[in-house]
Formats: C-alpha cells, structure tokens, sequence
C-alpha cells in the first residue's frame, strides 16, 4: 500500500508543479483586492478612512481584503420587519448611511417655544414622538445603580429585558446572575442579551451562568469560525432594563464592580445611570425587543401597558447604529447645538468629533453661548487621550472651554443645553461609538430632570481644570509628534 501512495504521489507531483501557482494567488488577490477597493471608493464617507482601506487592501495580499471584511464594512440591516425572515443577518453592502422615513412633526402643543426649536430636528430624525409624563431619576455610580436595579428585578412579576456590553464576574456580576434565575425559578420570562464580543471580556463569562440555570441568553453578532463571521466593529453597546413594563433604567454603566466608586479597584470608574419611569418606556422596551428580533428572529410580545402621567419631564429614546440609524444621535446634537442661545454642557470620557460637530461646537462659542466639554483627564484609552489633545486647540481659539476633570477615569455622558434640554445614554463623541456601535440615548425635555444634571454638570465643572490654549500650544514636540500620529488613525479608533 505505501508503495503504490509513494508512486500516486510520484505521479502527480509533476502535475503539481506545473501548474502556476504564483500567478493563480496574483490572480486572486488581484479579484478579492478589485472588490475591497470599489466598495471602498464607493461607499466609504471618510476619504481617509476610504484611502487607508485602499492601501491596505492593495499592498497586503489577501490579509487586506480579509481586514476590510472584518473591520471595513460598517453597515447592517438590523429592523427585521422590513425583510423577510431569511435576510435578517444579511450583510448591507450599501452607503454607510442612514434610511428615510416619514417626516412628521411630533412636537407636543404644551412646549416652550425654545424646546420646540430643540426638538424639531430630533423629530425629523427619530421617526419617534416626545412623550409627556415621565419621570427620570438619576443615579450616581453604582452605589445607587446596581441596589436600584436588582430590587427592581427582585420585586419582577411578569417580565425582566435586559441588554449590556459588559457583564463581569465579580461580586456585582454574581449579583446579577441570582436576581436573574432567581426571576426565571419564579416564573418570570427573562431575556438577557449581551454584546458578542464584551461577553469575552470575563472569565468566567456570566452568560454562561445564565444559561445553565436555563434563563434565555442572546449573543449580539458574536465572532464564529462557522459559518464564518468577523464583526468586530459593529458592537451593540447598549445598556437597558425594562421590568414589567413599569421601571427601566439605562444610561453608561455596564454590570462590573467597576463602577463601585468605594471599592479598591485601581479601574473604579465615575459614571451616572437613570431610573425612568413613564409612557417613554415603550420606546426603551421596542428597542430591545427590535435587536432581540435582530439576533435570534423572536418576536416578543410586549403588552400595551398602560402609564399614567407620573412627572413633568418629556422624553424620547434615539436609536443609533450603523445601521437604518446611522448618524441619529449626531444630528440631532448638532440641531440642537445650533439652536442653543445661553448654555452647551458637554460631558464625555472620548472626544473625537466629526468636523461638522466641531464646526457646530465653533458656531455656537462664536454667537456667544457658553460652551464646555468637560473630559477625563486620563481615561482608560490614552491613545484616544492623545488624538484628542491634537484637536483641542480649534475649539478653544474660538472661545469653547475645555476641562479635565480629575480621577477616578470618568466615563459619564451628559449632553445639557439651556437649562431645559438633555441627552442621556451609551453614546460617547468618537467614530467608534457614532459611526461603528450601537448605541441608545434619551432625551430629556423640561425643568425637573435638566436642572438636577445640570447641577452635577456644574458642580463637575467646578473640580475640573481648566485647558488653555497655551497649554495645548506648549507641548513638547515628541508629544505633537506623538498626538497627531494617534489623530491621524482618528477615523478608525
């Protein structure tokens, strides 16, 4: 037998060399690299981000076509109901753009004048109307987060949605984990989805916990050898919990000990989350039951509860993605930035804007409106540190104030115009968070909610240093060098 294999082998080697190697692999890299580059050219926004995958594309062989899959193709279908069961994964090769939709103005009657101003581009873009009656409550780090949010799981009697990037194994993780089964034991339907790719952040991974105990977990796009999947970008970075229809909460926290300001962790982070409770919740639940859909093709049923008016405050939920809500958050920013006559209080861990939200920041500090962006002064990314200290001083020339506030690494998102409007949620000022994730913000419309985060804004403000332009002027050249270098990779952090 083994003489026979030797002489088969034999047989066919020349067979083998002869045939041109070298030129089917130039061929095929020629193939894959021709598609790579018209996708690029064609569809990207960003003519760096366009050049950049161009490059590599063309001088990599075949590991450039395989990075542009993996990280270069930004855009999804995700609302189901538009397509038929079998596309509901299917990759949108298209514009890295948003979808068009009905144009109808949903702006309460009761509105200020002002508030009406602010509301009228989030109108255009939401395709969701403000909703009155509302209460928000906020809660400062995860002292009052987490006991807020496990009480309301413990006292769950018909339903528990819940949606995080992180959800780490530790002591508040484990917490979880037995508020969660123990909801599931008692009869309750709990669905809990996390992101694919900070499920792998942990170990032991608190879903598979879940899973045991036999609660119904959902990986968001998580990577797969079979069938091949690589969606490293396009990571949902949500955080939502809705119980019973009756409380949610969301905002920037994941589920980690991290977020303990009173633990001993040299990673504690500072972060804000909110308790809301109203007719808005609706909203919140649609959203999760929309990406539940999305990653497991279950349509959940979720009964028209009925609200009565709890506050005063008017809310509304903004969907973003790089999907059909590609660009939300971002335009109705700067619509209301543009709109602002006093105030523009920006809290956020990373700042990397587009240069049309710097022009709108610019804008606004030229008419005299006082504009801040408060940031960490060291946040747990120092190459996004560093790519936004090359940026800063096109702001401050034109009168924006800058702040650096001190440790522990603050990782609040708080967008508070005029005393009367706010944004709350996931979303951070960078690409990767505007342009490659998914992310949930809340508007908050009226006095209640706004004066109370616009006192912490203020009181944040007030600890915080303030960045002159001198400063920014005087760095040594090894630090220019060094920050333009991270600015330049700006469209891909």
């Amino acid at each position: 037998m083994d003489i026979h294999i030797h002489q088969l082998i034999a047989d066919v080697w020349p067979i083998i060399e002869s045939i041109p190697w070298r030129w089917i692999a130039a061929g095929l890299h020629i193939f894959l690299a021709t598609f790579a580059v018209a996708h690029a050219m064609l569809f990207k926004r960003d003519p760096r981000a366009a050049l950049g995958w161009i490059s590599v594309s063309l001088f990599f062989p075949f590991g450039g076509p395989l990075l542009y899959y993996m990280f270069g193709i930004n855009r999804i279908q995700t609302q189901a109901r538009r397509f038929a069961p079998r596309r509901l994964f299917q990759l949108e090769v298209a514009y890295e753009r948003g979808a068009l939709g009905d144009h109808a103005a949903t702006v309460v009657p009761q509105l200020a004048p002002q508030l009406e101003n602010f509301m009228r581009v989030s109108d255009r873009v939401t395709f969701r109307p403000l909703i009155a009656g509302n209460i928000v409550e906020v809660l400062e780090n995860g002292e009052q987060a987490y006991p807020a949010m496990l009480a309301t799981i413990n006292a769950a009697t018909q339903r528990v949605s819940l949606t995080t990037y992180l959800f780490e194994s530790d002591t508040v993780g484990k917490a979880f984990v037995a508020a969660l089964i123990a909801a599931y034991q008692r009869g309750v339907e709990v669905r809990v989805m996390v992101d694919g790719v900070g499920d792998l952040y942990s170990w032991p991974r608190m879903s598979r916990a879940l899973r045991r105990a036999g609660v119904t977990v959902a990986y968001f796009l998580p990577p797969k050898l079979f069938p091949p999947t690589f969606f490293v970008n396009l990571r949902n970075h949500r955080k939502i919990l809705v119980v019973d229809g009756q409380h949610g909460f969301t905002g920037g926290m994941n589920i980690g000990a991290r977020h303990l300001l009173e633990s001993s962790s040299n990673q504690r982070t500072v972060d804000l989350h909110f308790h809301v409770s109203g007719s808005v919740l609706a909203q919140l639940e649609t959203i999760f039951a929309e990406d539940w859909r999305f990653v497991t093709g279950e349509d959940m049923k979720i009964e028209n509860t009925q609200h009565a008016q709890q506050g005063t405050t008017f809310c509304r939920c903004i969907s973003d993605g790089p999907n059909e809500d590609l660009d939300k958050i971002s335009l109705v920013m700067m619509g209301t930035i543009s709109a602002a006559q006093h105030e523009v209080m920006i809290i956020t861990p990373y700042f990397l804007p587009s240069r049309e939200m710097i022009a709108s920041l610019q804008s606004a500090a030229l008419r005299g409106v006082d504009v801040a962006i408060i940031l960490p002064e060291k946040s747990n990314l120092r190459f996004v540190d560093w790519a936004t200290r090359n940026l800063l001083w096109e702001l401050l020339q034109h009168g924006v104030k800058v702040y650096y506030q001190p440790p522990p690494f603050a990782h609040t998102k708080l967008f508070v115009v005029d005393k009367i409007y706010a944004q709350i949620g996931s979303a951070n000022l960078d690409p990767r968070s505007l342009r490659l994730n998914f992310e949930l913000n809340l508007e908050v419309a009226g006095t209640e909610c706004v004066s109370r985060l616009l006192e912490y804004s203020r009181l944040i403000r007030g600890k915080s240093k303030e960045v002159s332009l001198s400063e920014i002027d005087g760095r040594r050249l090894a630090v220019r060098i060094r920050d333009a270098a991270c600015w330049i990779f700006m469209p891909y952090l």
